[in-house]
C-alpha cells in the first residue's frame, strides 16, 4: 500500500518551474506530563548490564535534576516495531540477505503482545504490512520487497512520493511517515529498525524533520548501516544518538546476523524510567535530557530530549 497520507503533509503542486512544497508539517501535540525514557546500560566492555535499581540512575532536564517517579527493569514489556528496508539501487546486492536476516530477527525478538509493521523506501515509501503479531504475514511482506531502481529486474510503479526527476532514496520521508503516521497512536515501547546506507537523495523532508517525528512520538531509531563503503555515518549517528538508538555498520551479509542480535539484545534489555518535569511550562519547546549512572563505569543509552506539550 502506498503512503498516500503523505499528501496531507507534503502538499506537492506541479508548477511551470518544477515542484512547490507546502510548509513544514505541524507539530504533534503530546498532552501528557510524564516523560518516559527507555534506556540500555553497558559497561566499559560494551556488555549489557541488568539488575539495576532506580537509585542507580540520575535524570537531568536542561541541567536541572529530576525526580524519578516510575521505574521498571522488566525485559518483557511489549514492543511496537517498524522495520524499514531500503530498496533503492544501492542495496541491489544486499537485499536478499537483508530480507532473510530481517525475518530471522523478527522471529527472535517478537514475543506475545508485540506487533510489527514492514515498510520499504526508495523513490516511494510503501507499507507492505501494517501492525500485526502475525509472523507469517510479516514474513510474506518482507519477501515482497523489491529493488526499485533504473536497471533493476523489478520496477515498482512510482506512487505519491515523487522524486526530484532523477530518482532518489526517500530515507527521511520514510522515517517521518513511520513515526508520525504510524507510531504516533501506539502506546508503550516503540522502535524503528532501519536497514539502509542512509544516503538520502530524494526526500521532501529534512533529516531534522525525521528526527523530530521520532522524538515527538517517543520512538527509538536503530540503524543497521548497510553499505560496502560505510554509507552516511554522520546521518545515521545523529538520528540514532538523538533518539536513543544504536548505529551498527554492516559491510557484508556475514555481519547481518550479529548486528540483528545486538539490536534484539538492546530491545530486550531496556529499563523504563519516568519522571514529571519540574518545568511545567507547556510551551512546545525542546527540552534536553541527560541520563547519568551513579556508577561511572556504566553508561546509559537513551534519548537526548523531548518536546514539551503545547497549550494550557
Amino acid at each position: 500500500m502506498r503512503f498516500r497520507a503523505i499528501l496531507s503533509i507534503l502538499c506537492v503542486t506541479a508548477m511551470a518551474g518544477g515542484l512547490v512544497y507546502a510548509a513544514p508539517p505541524a507539530q504533534i501535540r503530546v498532552q501528557v506530563n510524564l516523560v518516559n525514557l527507555f534506556a540500555t546500560v553497558r559497561d566499559k566492555h560494551k556488555g549489557i548490564i541488568t539488575g539495576l535499581k532506580q537509585d542507580d540512575f540520575q535524570v537531568f532536564e536542561d541541567g536541572q535534576p529530576q525526580e524519578i517517579t516510575n521505574f521498571s527493569a522488566e525485559s518483557n514489556l511489549p514492543i511496537t516495531l517498524g522495520i524499514l528496508i531500503d530498496t533503492s539501487g544501492s542495496e541491489y546486492y544486499m537485499l536478499s540477505g537483508l530480507k532473510e536476516a530481517a525475518s530471522r530477527f523478527l522471529g527472535r525478538v517478537m514475543r506475545k503482545g508485540d506487533e510489527a509493521m514492514i515498510m520499504t523506501f526508495d523513490t516511494d515509501v510503501d507499507l507492505l504490512a501494517d501492525f500485526t503479531d502475525d509472523r507469517a504475514r510479516l514474513d510474506r511482506a518482507i519477501n515482497r520487497a523489491r529493488i526499485n531502481a533504473p536497471g533493476s529486474s523489478v520496477i515498482i510503479a512510482q506512487g505519491p512520493l515523487p522524486s526530484s526527476g532523477s530518482g532518489g532514496t526517500n530515507f527521511y520521508d520514510a522515517v517521518y511517515l513511520a513515526a508520525h503516521d504510524k507510531l504516533s497512536e501506539e502506546a508503550g515501547r516503540k522502535a524503528i529498525v532501519v536497514l539502509s546506507d542512509c544516503e538520502d537523495t530524494g526526500s521532501k523532508l529534512r533529516l531534522q524533520d525525521a528526527i523530530e517525528s521520532a522524538q515527538r512520538t517517543d520512538t527509538v531509531v536503530h540503524i543497521l548501516l548497510v553499505a560496502a563503503d560505510g554509507g552516511d555515518q554522520n546521518v545515521a549517528r545523529k538520528m540514532t544518538d538523538d533518539t536513543g538508538g544504536r548505529m551498527i555498520i554492516v559491510r557484508n551479509e556475514r555481519n547481518l546476523e550479529q548486528a540483528f542480535d545486538e539490536i534484539s539484545e538492546e530491545l530486550r534489555s531496556q529499563y523504563t524510567i519516568g519522571y514529571t518535569p519540574s518545568n511545567k511550562s507547556r510551551d512546545g519547546s525542546y527540552r534536553k535530557i541527560k541520563l547519568e549512572m551513579k556508577n561511572k563505569d556504566y553508561s546509559a543509552l537513551a534519548r537526548r530530549g523531548y518536546y514539551a506539550p503545547n497549550g494550557n
